[in-house]
């Protein structure tokens, strides 16, 4: 619908808008993430195509430029002949055509309202925020230094700007985010935040030293300038090409900007930063996928209208990519007379459709890819890699490739 109408977090009229981060999370073996993401490759997905392309440095993550990234997919959807883009809000879905609803957390209330109509289900809703976007020239570079944890980077390079607190300034730094003023929203008070990105205001209520075990961890980093690990830390991943702007890294909070912007600049090596963006918190909207959807992602009551993405209850850009392609080839499969098949349970594809179709519907979350949905090695392979964690995650990516590789064989 944009920019037709525009959403509380997007910016642009590109499709394929990166919001809260330009990160598409690990792309190192064997990981999860990794593993949904190189299924993908095997299925040739435009999406992670495009995302290699715009890639900047971000150590083992596949972080991308997301102007370069939403204008590369938005060029290719448009000079696509067989695609039609029409730009106007959807209030209501069709009772014909094959139909696949893919619109994010950010649906608007026309459609939630008739998406609880047709799903006979109550809208379950929680809340989300973004971190705030800093100027690069504006960063202390005498204070703020280059290193990814661990020296762990792609290409040898130090991909993230770290901004060092001793503990006095940690200390300084939590009394004034515990005593900050917030934007005033309606939330209702038993709705949720999201664990998986919690307001740093939040996560700070939650104890002193919360922040420093989570987002502000110091581990595997050491300041240059003491020979030592700081206290606590903020990272700064780069946001694009130019290397002109940069996201703090799990930041995301509901803060009045003026706020923000005050107990930002107490950030070592931020004390003069200019913000392009400042952090902020929407509501993200999803379906009870479990008792609504099979494992192909067709509603069980009406199958021509299939469910994709964040709306389904997957978190993630890449999950979120993920269950697109599925939808898509499953539409395409039933436009032909097929009929859908589900993905191998044994890869990260069947198992995130697995989760959104066979969860309980009675406590649903939204979730990421983790080896946890993947099913278990046999009991023979378990017990020979049984202390050795990254041998066993190695054996689940080679099943799940080997796996998908006969299912393409036999299906495409």
């Amino acid at each position: 619908m944009r920019p037709v109408r525009q959403t509380p977090a997007h910016r642009t009229e590109q499709l394929a808008e990166l919001v809260c981060s330009n990160s598409l999370k690990s792309d190192q073996h064997p990981s999860a993430s990794w593993l949904l993401k190189e299924e993908l490759r095997r299925f040739d997905s435009l999406l992670l195509r495009v995302a290699e392309h715009a890639r900047v440095p971000g150590g083992h993550a596949l972080t991308v430029d997301r102007e370069v990234f939403g204008v590369e997919i938005t060029h290719a959807i448009e000079s696509e002949p067989l695609i039609k883009v029409r730009r106007e809000e959807v209030g209501r879905i069709s009772d014909h055509a094959i139909t696949i609803i893919a619109t994010g957390p950010l649906t608007s209330d026309a459609l939630a309202a008739e998406l609880a109509t047709l799903t006979g289900s109550e809208r379950l809703f929680f809340y989300d925020s973004i971190s705030p976007i800093v100027d690069a020239n504006t960063v202390d570079l005498s204070i703020a230094f280059r290193a990814s944890r661990y020296g762990k980077s792609l290409d040898c390079t130090d991909d993230y700007l770290n901004c060092p607190f001793d503990r006095d300034q940690y200390e300084r730094f939590v009394d004034a985010l515990l005593a900050a003023e917030s934007v005033e929203a309606h939330i209702p008070n038993d709705v949720p935040f999201f664990e998986a990105c919690l307001p740093i205001e939040e996560i700070a209520r939650r104890g002193r030293d919360t922040l420093r075990f989570g987002p502000m961890k110091p581990m595997g980093l050491i300041d240059p300038r003491t020979g030592h690990r700081p206290y606590a830390v903020v990272q700064l991943r780069q946001e694009n090409l130019r290397a002109d702007s940069y996201n703090l890294v799990g930041f995301q909070n509901h803060l009045k900007f003026g706020e923000q912007a005050r107990i930002l600049r107490m950030i070592p090596g931020l004390e003069h930063a200019e913000f392009f963006r400042f952090g902020q918190m929407h509501r993200n909207t999803y379906i009870n996928a479990p008792a609504l959807l099979g494992p192909t992602l067709e509603l069980r009551s009406r199958p021509a209208i299939l469910f994709a993405g964040q709306i389904s209850g997957v978190e993630g850009y890449v999950e979120s990519i993920a269950t697109g392609l599925v939808a898509g080839r499953n539409a395409a499969a039933r436009a032909s007379g097929d009929e859908p098949r589900p993905l191998p349970r044994e890869t990260a594809l069947g198992s995130l459709c697995h989760y959104i179709s066979s969860a309980d519907p009675a406590n649903y979350q939204p979730a990421n890819i983790a080896f946890d949905l993947l099913p278990p090695l046999d009991e023979t392979t378990h017990s020979k890699l049984r202390n050795d964690k990254k041998a066993r995650h190695a054996e689940i990516c080679r099943r799940a490739l080997e796996s998908i590789e006969e299912y393409l064989h036999a299906h495409v």
